[in-house]
């Protein structure tokens, strides 16, 4: 009879350290996701930046060139 009661209680405080855990995972997963919510990536970048690429309108490139392009830069 103690036995069962011991398994019991052993099964009890395994299930309330994994609830607990669980719920602490939880809400640190909010936290992070409330950090960077607000956090604007597009923003207008200061001082002298320079605009590294541009998109030539004029040309319309092949499918082939662009297949190309994409597996040369492996995106």
């Amino acid at each position: 009879m103690f036995s069962f009661i011991k398994v019991i209680l052993q099964t009890l405080k395994v299930f309330i350290i994994f609830t607990g855990c669980t719920v602490l995972f939880y809400y640190g997963i909010m936290w992070v996701n409330e950090e960077y919510q607000n956090y604007h990536r597009y923003e207008s970048p200061e001082g002298s930046a320079l605009k590294v690429s541009t998109l030539n309108t004029e040309q319309n490139p092949s499918w082939l060139d662009r297949l190309i392009l994409f597996y040369l830069n492996g995106e």
